[in-house]
């Protein structure tokens, strides 16, 4: 019987980890090390956020990305990105030295028992556990607009879906959004010898300025404070406050998670992005087909390539052959993706408002006692901190102080009120945007 077993092993899961095994819980770690960032995301990207808000936590504060960087002569410095690369190298360091060992294992199922949760592994081991923290990574919830989710992977993909873009080269490759993971992939793409286009229903396209500088005179630090999610005073409250975003209505939480901050590109990145990608503004899909080959470079392949309605901001209609669309267009918290866990239990769970996503109390437990989230399935609870790593540094020691709650009240004899609402039958809208896999694959 194990106190805790953490399921995830990126920054959220080995952060709380971390903080876990400092308090002398007794816990297993199940996922391969960083696998959303070694799997998930394109060679040759770098980090938006600065190294000061992309650190894993440990109790001591020890093991930072600037300390891991400084000891291998890495400049880490404010205002210059780093490379996914040093960023996955240094997670995979940290659940090294400040964390126990994670095992790569595939959950695929989560089920309540009389102690706690048994948990079920593709390898075919069986444990029970008091308490479960589910830290498994935003991919599982890569979201696509509804007319491109009845193409094949081969034609319609998620830019969550490429960690080679060379594979493209040659190729015509419409990318769809307007944040940064749109408008660098398409930068990338252009880099690997591809043919991008980048369509967006925005009018405009909008570039973070250059951060400003950490020391400036008080008056400027007043009206503009600077913040892990950039400067000015929302940022502010969203990354330094979240229990106070937790008291905001749902409906107000459920905004900030999809629009804040707003799509843009980092300032880095423009003179990159704007002589190499052509750009179609203010257009929204309304629908797409396959086509078939002969089309050149576009849809020449066996399996054609695709075409796009289109409608502009002033209702004119248009069409579009592309040899490949890679949708850039985020990811939405739904509890309806998460085929690993019990179908009464994931039915059960409150929600926030009409949302997919878990109610979350303030230590990150769900109503059903013992289950905590954290890191995306979180956001819509305590706000747009936890789409980020820096969120990992909030949640873990509040998480881990929920779950020696739980597990010492258990050894007590005390019985865990279960803090539900009446259960919502029926799939909410967000569940039913995508299929919903047998299984997800821990810390992605």
């Amino acid at each position: 019987m194990y106190d805790l077993v953490v399921v995830g092993a990126g920054p959220y899961g080995l952060s709380i980890a971390s903080h876990a095994a400092a308090a002398g819980l007794r816990l297993r770690v199940l996922g391969r090390p960083m696998a959303s960032w070694r799997d998930h995301m394109p060679r040759g990207m770098l980090l938006k956020s600065e190294p000061s808000a992309s650190a894993l936590s440990d109790p001591e504060g020890a093991h930072t990305l600037t300390a891991y960087c400084a000891d291998r002569g890495v400049e880490a410095e404010h205002g210059r990105p780093l490379p996914l690369e040093t960023f996955t190298e240094y997670g995979t360091w940290f659940g090294r030295h400040a964390a126990p060992p994670a095992e790569e294992l595939t959950v695929t199922r989560i089920v309540p028992h009389p102690s706690g949760f048994r948990i079920g592994t593709a390898e075919g081991e069986q444990l029970t556990t008091r308490t479960v923290a589910l830290a498994i990574g935003a991919p599982p919830f890569a979201h696509r607009p509804a007319p491109l989710r009845g193409l094949p992977r081969e034609l319609v993909s998620h830019s969550s879906h490429h960690r080679d873009l060379s594979r493209f080269r040659g190729e015509d490759v419409t990318v769809i959004g307007a944040g940064q993971s749109a408008l660098e992939t398409a930068a990338l793409l252009a880099e690997h010898g591809a043919e991008p286009r980048l369509v967006t229903r925005a009018p405009r396209l909008r570039w973070d300025a250059p951060p400003k500088p950490l020391e400036r005179n008080r008056i400027a630090t007043l009206f503009d404070p600077h913040s892990a999610l950039g400067a000015g005073w929302p940022a502010w409250v969203w990354s330094r406050r979240p229990g106070a975003v937790r008291r905001l209505p749902p409906s107000v939480r459920l905004h900030l998670t999809q629009h804040a901050p707003g799509p843009a590109g980092a300032w880095w990145l423009r003179e990159r992005f704007e002589p190499a990608v052509p750009t179609l503004l203010g257009h929204t899909i309304t629908a797409a087909d396959r086509t078939g080959g002969g089309l050149g470079r576009v849809g020449d392949g066996p399996g054609g390539g695709v075409r796009l309605w289109l409608k502009g901001s002033d209702g004119t209609a248009r069409t579009l052959e592309t040899g490949h669309v890679v949708a850039a267009t985020g990811f939405v918290p739904d509890l309806f993706r998460l085929g690993l866990l019990d179908s009464t239990l994931r039915e059960t769970l409150r929600r926030v408002g009409n949302s997919g996503a878990p109610w979350l109390g303030q230590d990150f437990e769900s109503s059903h006692p013992g289950l905590f989230f954290a890191g995306l399935l979180a956001a819509p609870s305590f706000g747009p901190v936890m789409r980020f790593v820096h969120g990992a540094g909030i949640t873990a020691p509040r998480l881990v102080a929920g779950v020696l709650r739980h597990v010492t009240a258990r050894s007590a004899g005390v019985a865990q009120p279960a803090r539900q609402q009446p259960a919502r039958v029926g799939v909410p809208r967000a569940a039913a945007a995508e299929p919903v896999p047998r299984e997800v694959r821990a810390g992605r």
